[in-house]
């Protein structure tokens, strides 16, 4: 399967996202073929299309909340019906919900 491309405004929306979780110790990398948030050489999300994926932990009340989003889904980035469990792909109708979302992911990732 292809990889999605990304909008210049989603690249440039999820750089955002690291930016504004930079003191936390996240910065930019590659993991799933896509930029990813990483903390400690782990991602926490990554950028799948104009879409945003979160590890928020299959039984979190985040990630049931992120599932309740329009359009969300787990994320399957094979495309191959193999969906990993404890990430949410996010679309961007659901954009404004991204920073609350990538803090979950943080939190979630340092616990």
């Amino acid at each position: 399967m292809e990889k999605p491309e990304s909008s210049t405004a989603a690249v440039s929306a999820f750089e955002g996202l690291g930016a504004d979780l930079g003191d936390a110790g996240i910065v930019l990398g590659q993991m799933f073929g896509a930029s990813s948030l990483m903390l400690n050489k782990k991602a926490i999300a990554c950028l799948h299309g104009n879409s945003v994926a979160f590890k928020l932990g299959k039984d979190s009340a985040e990630h049931a909340r992120a599932l309740g989003l329009p359009g969300a889904e787990l994320f399957d980035p094979s495309g191959m019906k193999r969906p990993f469990k404890d990430w949410v792909e996010v679309p961007l109708a659901s954009s404004s919900e991204r920073p609350g979302l990538a803090d979950a992911a943080l939190a979630a990732a340092t616990a």
